[in-house]
């Protein structure tokens, strides 16, 4: 039977099996494993038993701090377990003033609005603020969030226009800005846009050195800093404090609830008053989706007050992530340098990648591996994450099983 001959349906069952069939052979074929309890420095993960996890985003340890447990429970208590509305009908709950108020103070600036994930926060950013004749800006290995709200910002207004500069090279940068502003067509406003942490390198954006060319050449300087809030600077304010920038020097924040601030969900838009205004009277995905449950605002808010109580714990995860990169390079694995808390070990092919970390989880460590479509081919890295959660005890098993894994497949 040809294709013509076949239904829809047809046509895709087949073709999706055929994808199936592919990655289960040449050993790409990811599997969902089943935690069967609270997210921790250790986890009980069905089939394995106790291992150690280091492929969480959980920061800070918080995400089963009890603190942040019961704040969420109370909120649950107070306020119901739902929303049951978009924020300007009625599903602005007292929760959400105050923890976007938290969000502002903590990260200095004049306002903050929180959606149900930073994918929606981010797709929100560009569709939102740009108009005909802006130009968005962004760094080449931006997160996929950031390039699909610069997809669809063009997509749903005509005339704004897109643009990349080579990862972290300013002189790419200024030759983009450079080209941006003697194009007749950008008739409004230049837009820069790049993760603060880069989620799957490990780095840090050249956050003074942006900050520097966005004031020459009069442009909006945006920061996604989900990999950086919480964790990097001496306070954990992110990527911004670790460059020696405030909160005003940034004109946009997007970021996350869902990594170190509690882990539970949602997402935030911080900035100037005008730029949250904006968002809350043309946003479409404040517009037209539910506002963020209230538990896990309630237990975002108790997360963040905890971080700027006892900043002890930034610098606990700032210490166990130099022990952690010292300890894997001495196993000879390479491991690309940067004080985050992302440790990626490049080896390659997407399978030899899954194969290693598979082997890894049966040692007793759960860290991914990253392949294609995550990662360009050829690129596909375990990808290590610390936590402040971990003790010498914890990092030292890793370590550990890294060096059995070297001994066995090189």
């Amino acid at each position: 039977m040809t294709t013509t001959q076949m239904t829809g349906k047809e046509i895709f069952n087949q073709r999706t099996d055929e994808v199936l069939k592919h990655l289960e052979e040449t050993g790409q074929l990811k599997k969902l494993q089943m935690i069967e309890g609270p997210m921790d420095a250790t986890i009980t993960m069905r089939g394995y038993g106790e291992v150690g996890c280091f492929c969480s985003n959980n920061y800070l340890g918080l995400a089963n701090h009890p603190e942040v447990n019961e704040a969420g429970i109370e909120g649950i208590r107070k306020y119901g377990a739902g929303t049951s509305s978009v924020r300007f009908i009625c599903g602005t709950f007292e929760p959400h003033e105050i923890l976007e108020n938290t969000i502002a103070k903590f990260l200095g600036t004049e306002a903050a609005y929180t959606f149900v994930s930073c994918w929606n926060a981010t797709e929100a950013l560009f569709p939102t603020l740009c108009e005909p004749g802006d130009i968005i800006v962004s760094d080449e290995l931006n997160h996929a969030c950031i390039i699909d709200s610069m997809r669809l910002a063009p997509a749903i207004k005509k005339g704004i226009l897109k643009s990349v500069y080579k990862h972290s090279d300013m002189d790419s940068l200024r030759q983009t800005l450079e080209k941006a502003r003697s194009n007749p067509e950008v008739t409004g406003v230049i837009w820069v846009i790049t993760d603060g942490v880069f989620s799957m390198e490990g780095d840090i954006a050249k956050l003074s050195e942006i900050h520097g060319l966005c004031n020459e050449f009069g442009a909006m300087f945006t920061i996604d800093d989900s990999h950086g809030t919480g964790v990097m600077g001496k306070t954990g304010r992110g990527t911004h404090e670790h460059c020696g920038l405030t909160g005003t020097d940034v004109d946009a924040f997007t970021g996350t609830l869902g990594k170190a601030l509690g882990g539970a969900a949602g997402g935030y838009l911080a900035g100037s008053k005008r730029v949250i205004d904006m968002i809350i009277q043309r946003g479409r995905p404040t517009l037209f989706s539910n506002a963020l449950p209230v538990s896990v605002a309630c237990s975002a808010n108790k997360a963040i007050e905890i971080l700027m109580n006892e900043p002890q714990r930034v610098r606990k995860l700032h210490d166990n992530v130099a022990y952690a990169r010292k300890g894997i390079r001495s196993t000879g694995f390479e491991v690309l340098d940067s004080p985050t808390a992302i440790c990626p070990i490049i080896v390659g092919e997407t399978a030899k990648a899954i194969a290693m970390s598979n082997r890894l989880l049966e040692m007793g460590v759960f860290a991914i591996g990253f392949g294609y479509p995550v990662v360009p081919e050829g690129t596909a890295r375990i990808r290590v994450q610390i936590s402040a959660a971990h003790e010498t005890s914890h990092l030292d098993q890793l370590v550990d099983c890294l060096g059995k894994l070297k001994a066995e497949m090189g």
